[in-house]
């Protein structure tokens, strides 16, 4: 029975496809070449074209490299795959449907209380760049930062228990079982009491957590849905451009972001890789609004609502100001521009450091550019310290991350691994004065390919909670020393790095 499901899941199905459809195309080409010599010929000037054309375009190096020796490898095909499959951007009809919404949106994404150019250090922190991004900046706005996802799964339950007005929910990963079932429920109750309730899920994300035509099911119960890029099974780019985001916006004054998808590892429900350590966050007043522009812009992408934006911004029962002790923006990075976000906020975090830079994530894949500004910190005198996961879920991943201990490890960086199990956190903390959590990984799928958010903040008593969980988990993980990193460093791991980029 178990293997009958395996053959009818769509993983399999679109799997078998693409490699019908690659078979296919070598048979064909080989066909071709044989009868026509010249195109042999033809192929390799394409290639010999496409890598001088890679040299002059302004792109990543290390991705620029793989493809280059990849062409150089195989001359005949190489050129032609990287028209295929090698241009990052989104395909067009993805962008033209994202951007037309982006447009319409643009005079209502910063709310008028915004406060980005107030001073020096607001610019050195980086928010005037956001705010040109269309991300505002607030100060009525609370947070509260969780350490696991179990501990945000409980206040999450109980904020949808009571919305009164709508329920915005946007996440890479939906898995049928305790966490999501819940959550559910929850919203059918919801649905019945008049609430609004919208949902988004990736495709690619979910392809193997939920039954197909999922959407439909959750439409029969009152829930609007999106599927997000939906997985056709052909060789093409346009499925690695994945919506990694996870958002939660309840009534426009209470929001939710951080790593935990709904699936029951995000909670420890269910152990998949040992203990699943993950970060959250919840934010309650004006610093909401970013989020929901992020989730009506992919709404109305796919939905072409034609409504007024306006009614959506925070609104509030309680008293006219919410104590707070800094500043919020929470933010996105896209594929769709030019900009990299999340890697230049990152980035900024490590040279505006003076003391401290402390770091976790899963996936630690990084180009000669962060790790130059690493090495950099580092010879200034700056403490930098790594958490990285001590189980892995992608062992391919984890060999890659690995191999970057040594030449940090060399430079003073101090790399650990979070021994109980897993980490999926994502989050970096600046001097003890400023921080991001969010969705944003430390690697190249991340930061280029994927649609992303984090919430960047200064708030005093979210800056000692996040001080307060690094510690812990440093505690609970090993230090990898020069020796021990040197083993990370063999001819698999080399060909992994060379080609990460790609993967």
């Amino acid at each position: 029975m178990k293997l009958l499901k395996v053959f009818i899941s769509r993983i399999f199905i679109f799997g078998m496809l693409i490699i019908l459809q690659m078979i296919w195309i070598v048979l064909m080409t080989s066909s071709v070449l044989a009868s026509y010599q010249w195109l042999n010929t033809a192929l390799k000037v394409l290639s010999m074209a496409v890598v001088l054309w890679l040299v002059n375009k302004d792109e990543n190096s290390s991705y620029k490299l793989s493809w280059i020796i990849l062409i150089l490898v195989f001359p005949v095909f190489g050129g032609l795959l990287y028209l295929m499959i090698g241009n990052k951007k989104p395909s067009r009809r993805l962008r033209h449907r994202i951007q037309h919404v982006i447009d319409d949106i643009q005079d209502e994404l910063i709310m008028e209380d915004e406060m980005s150019d107030k001073d020096e250090q607001f610019k050195k922190d980086g928010l005037t760049y956001l705010a040109d991004l269309g991300f505002g900046t607030y100060t009525n706005t609370q947070t509260k930062y969780y350490a696991l996802g179990d501990y945000c799964y409980v206040d999450l339950l109980r904020d949808i228990m009571n919305a009164k007005h709508y329920i915005f929910m946007e996440y890479f990963i939906v898995a049928r079982g305790m966490m999501f079932e819940t959550i559910l429920e929850l919203l059918k109750q919801k649905v019945q009491e008049g609430v609004e309730v919208r949902f988004i899920y990736d495709d690619v994300g979910s392809l193997t957590t939920v039954s197909y035509r999922f959407e439909k099911k959750l439409e029969q119960a009152g829930i609007q849905c999106v599927v997000f890029n939906p997985f056709v099974p052909m060789l093409s780019v346009a499925m690695n451009h994945r919506d990694h985001r996870k958002i939660c916006v309840i009534d426009g004054y209470i929001g939710y972001s951080g790593g935990f998808n709904l699936a029951d590892e995000y909670i420890n429900a269910k152990m998949r890789f040992g203990h699943w350590k993950d970060t959250g966050i919840r934010i309650e007043g004006n610093g909401v609004w970013n989020l929901t522009t992020m989730f009506l812009t992919t709404w109305n992408a796919y939905k072409h609502q034609d409504q007024s934006y306006v009614q959506y911004r925070p609104t509030f029962n309680q008293k006219d100001t919410l104590l707070n002790d800094g500043y919020v923006v929470a933010y996105g990075d896209s594929p769709l521009d030019e900009e990299r976000t999340g890697e230049n906020i990152y980035l900024n975090m490590i040279q505006q450091a003076k003391h401290e830079i402390l770091i976790m994530t899963p996936y630690f894949i990084i180009d000669e550019t962060m790790m130059k500004a690493l090495i950099l910190a580092r010879r200034k005198g700056v403490v930098v310290k790594i958490i990285t996961p001590g189980v892995p879920d992608k062992k391919n991943v984890y060999r890659v991350t690995r191999s970057y201990y040594y030449p940090l490890i060399q430079e003073g960086i101090e790399f650990y691994e979070y021994k109980p199990g897993f980490l999926h956190a994502k989050m970096v903390l600046c001097d003890q004065r400023i921080a991001t959590v969010g969705t944003i990984n430390f690697d190249y799928r991340s930061l280029y390919l994927h649609f992303e958010c984090n919430v960047l903040l200064t708030q005093k008593q979210t800056i000692l909670d996040i001080s307060k969980d690094f510690k812990e988990t440093l505690a609970l993980s090993e230090k990898i020393d020069l020796k021990y990193s040197r083993r990370f460093r063999g001819i698999y791991e080399a060909i992994l790095r060379l080609f990460a980029p790609l993967m």
